[in-house]
């Protein structure tokens, strides 16, 4: 099972970064024909939804906007939410790899889930987390 990280769903709305979002686009497009079982998380779903509500206060979007692209992704990917043994292995895998906050939550999150493949832009592409491989998209392609 794989998961993907808040700012590859971002950049995949976010004209702004148009050489990124064509490529996530592309990504997302193959990888929901593969039979890889992407999922997304609850923290990421959260994260990104914080995100389109800051873009709708800065007058980027409308509230119509943020909940076309939450529906389409929430089609797209089966929502998986944690339990709070997630908090517990949160904690030791924030003491054991001197990961952020934020990062042991999304890790220990895949864990609980049975994810195996975590596609996000902003660590370590190829490090592995109790079973939990970080796979960078703009560097590698899918499996």
């Amino acid at each position: 099972m794989i998961a993907i990280d808040t700012n590859l769903f971002v950049y995949y709305v976010d004209s702004s970064e148009e050489a990124k979002q064509q490529k996530t686009r592309q990504w997302l497009a193959d990888l929901r024909q593969t039979q890889a079982e992407p999922v997304m998380l609850w923290q990421v779903a959260v994260e990104f939804l914080n995100c389109m509500r800051r873009w709708e206060l800065a007058g980027r979007i409308v509230r119509a906007d943020t909940i076309r692209y939450f529906e389409r992704m929430e089609a797209w990917f089966e929502l998986i939410v944690p339990s709070r043994t997630v908090l517990h292995t949160a904690l030791d895998l924030n003491s054991r790899y001197s990961l952020s906050h934020w990062d042991s939550l999304l890790v220990a999150a895949c864990i609980e889930a049975g994810v195996t493949t975590l596609y996000r832009e902003d660590m370590a592409d190829g490090a592995d987390y109790d079973g939990v491989r970080i796979v960078n998209p703009f560097r590698q392609s899918l499996p």
